[in-house]
């Protein structure tokens, strides 16, 4: 049995329901449906799309074929509109893919399903467009799953609507234009996103696929998801050309796909698009859009397109997050500013930048906070409603101001307008552990996780989030996947310590600390390792934070904070030096000082010194 089998049932069903007449369509696919062979499958099924494109462009574009390709007729029936938009997609998809079967080459067997699944939508709809009518088929026959049991019946009424959005290709020759195709998949996610009714991926775990060729199936089982988005776009100057389909990935079938092309003369007509893909998704999955989800999908953040493409280009090298590239990031956020002071994104890209820049410890909290407040605040007064800005604030009032109800009232918020954001359940659920409420943190970031399966960050903090909460066997394994994903993940490493030493397992959290120390700073690993030859783990906690008080003293911080240095020492029972750190990071409002019931701490929790910084902190240790 071939891994296509399934699609040529449907064919075969097909072909029953117009035998006698299209002779020429009929010819084709029965030497389809008699081959078992790859190529051969391709192969006629290119001639089937042959025949169609041929009576199409004679009875369609009054004219006869020739030697003229594909493509070209394709193009010039999809700008006359002679043809559904989603026909046309499946028409370039059919016919790119089927070129396998009339140039053999290499290519994957498992390619050959979607180019039935799309010969067989063309072919369903060219019979309507012939008047020839189509028996229909039972539901439950229609879509069939291979189980380890065999073929159970697929209800797709009952299927969760859950939704991957690989990245968008980009198919201009200018490379430059990827920041652009990036940013329309990544506002229809964040569209989609806003949708209760239905689950969406974050994109990090879809970024993986950028240049994968996996068949659909097998990226959605990884995902956890029913249904997959594909794009792909071009820009020539101000002139866009975008086609989007919405695949159900069980049976690879196509249902629903749209092509979009126009001169772009402001940014409302590329915004007008992008919610129309939303809407239409959301439609074809039957999800339920509330009034305020449509109004905020449809919300114009800008009417400068200039601003909105230099805002793209901002976040395009703030995902970069390198120190060079968080310059580049201001740039852009600056101008895009500049073009439209009422753009209330363009000012959360300023905060991200600053805040990034304390996360690198280019700045110092003294600097960076006001300046990423300050742009904060502006887009606050722009735009409240805006799932970024509460994100953005939220996160500002609980890691830079400690104001735990600011900070929980945004993330409700943000949650509220964006319900699919990862991150802001991440966040949340650790603000959650920080107020000593641990099953709720819980509960938070196993929606995270759901919503980003294959982020190694989000892993961290899951793996955190069980330290808090004392499961520390389970931390261990949370920690693995991040590191598995991403080998020598920072994040991962920095904290994986923690939940070993507090089971005893003294070598492994040594290693772990000196794999992070030894690549951020071989002379603090140095350190490490010098003190843990003279007195085990003990003097090798002892040792790195000693090394990295003085660094501290001396202004030579790059990587790390006071609250590293109390935790290390409050590791290694040196309770009046962790005490003495945790009040300096007091003073420089660290934004890891919340983090007091970590387990780490227990060393020191019954010092009335560390019961008094616990009241100044208003939280529950």
């Amino acid at each position: 049995m071939t891994t296509w089998s399934h699609e040529i049932k449907d064919l075969e069903r097909l072909h029953e329901s117009f035998k006698g007449q299209l002779p020429e369509v009929e010819k084709e696919l029965e030497q389809l449906i008699e081959s078992k062979d790859a190529n051969v499958v391709m192969l006629y099924s290119r001639r089937c799309l042959e025949v169609i494109i041929t009576d199409l462009c004679e009875s369609e574009l009054k004219r006869p074929r020739k030697t003229e390709p594909l493509k070209g007729i394709i193009d010039k029936l999809n700008r006359e509109e002679k043809v559904p938009s989603h026909i046309i997609t499946s028409m370039h998809s059919l016919n790119s893919l089927s070129t396998y079967g009339a140039h053999p080459k290499d290519f994957d067997p498992e390619q050959v399903r979607p180019v039935l699944s799309n010969l067989s939508i063309i072919t369903k709809w060219y019979l309507k467009y012939k008047g020839i009518e189509i028996p229909k088929t039972d539901l439950k026959e229609e879509y069939l799953e291979v189980t380890a049991s065999g073929k159970q019946a697929i209800d797709v009424t009952k299927l969760e609507k859950s939704v991957a959005i690989l990245p968008f290709k980009n198919d201009s020759p200018d490379e430059e234009n990827t920041f652009f195709i990036n940013g329309i998949m990544e506002e229809v996610l964040n569209n989609l996103q806003k949708i209760k009714d239905l689950r969406v991926i974050s994109r990090t775990s879809v970024e993986q696929y950028r240049n994968q060729t996996k068949p659909i199936p097998e990226i959605a089982r990884e995902l956890g998801v029913n249904y997959i988005v594909e794009g792909s776009g071009q820009k020539y100057g101000n002139a866009f050309r975008l086609r989007t389909q919405l695949i159900m990935a069980a049976k690879e079938s196509h249902l629903w796909g749209d092509s979009y092309q126009q001169e772009l003369q402001d940014a409302k007509d590329i915004f007008l698009i992008q919610s129309h893909i939303a809407e239409s998704i959301a439609k074809e999955l039957k999800a339920v859009m509330t009034p305020q989800e449509k109004q905020l999908i449809e919300k114009l953040p800008t009417d400068n397109l200039i601003a909105y493409e230099a805002y793209l280009k901002g976040q395009f090298y703030l995902n970069k997050f390198t120190p060079a590239d968080l310059d580049s990031a201001m740039q852009y956020f600056e101008l895009a500013k500049e073009l439209d002071p009422d753009y209330a994104l363009a000012y959360t890209g300023i905060c991200d930048v600053w805040a990034y820049r304390q996360q690198w410890g280019l700045v110092t909290p003294a600097e960076g906070n006001p300046k990423s407040m300050e742009a904060l605040m502006k887009a606050y007064a722009l735009d409240s409603n805006n799932a970024v800005v509460q994100y953005s604030l939220a996160h500002k009032k609980t890691w830079g101001m400690f104001d735990w109800e600011g900070g929980e009232s945004g993330f409700k918020k943000s949650i509220s307008l964006n319900p699919n954001n990862a991150m802001t359940h991440a966040a949340y659920s650790h603000l959650l552990n920080i107020l000593g409420r641990p099953e709720e943190a819980l509960e938070q970031i196993d929606i995270a996780l759901k919503l980003d399966p294959m982020n190694p960050f989000i892993m961290t903090f899951n793996a955190v989030d069980l330290i808090m909460a004392r499961k520390y066997d389970e931390s261990i394994k949370a920690f693995n996947p991040a590191l598995s994903l991403e080998p020598g993940y920072p994040f991962a490493l920095a904290n994986l310590w923690f939940t070993f030493y507090m089971v005893g397992r003294n070598e492994e959290a040594y290693a772990a600390l000196k794999s992070f120390w030894s690549m951020v700073d071989p002379e603090s690993g140095k350190s490490l390792e010098q003190g843990y030859l003279k007195d085990g783990f003990r003097g090798a906690l002892l040792s790195l934070a000693d090394r990295l008080g003085e660094l501290w003293t001396n202004n030579q911080n790059h990587f790390f904070n006071p609250t590293d240095i109390a935790t290390y020492y409050s590791a290694g029972h040196e309770t009046d030096k962790s005490i003495y750190w945790l009040e300096q990071s007091y003073k420089f409002k660290d934004p890891n000082l919340p983090y007091l019931l970590l387990p780490v701490y227990d060393n020191v929790r019954n010092d009335p010194r560390f019961k008094d910084l616990c009241k100044r902190m208003k939280l529950p240790c």
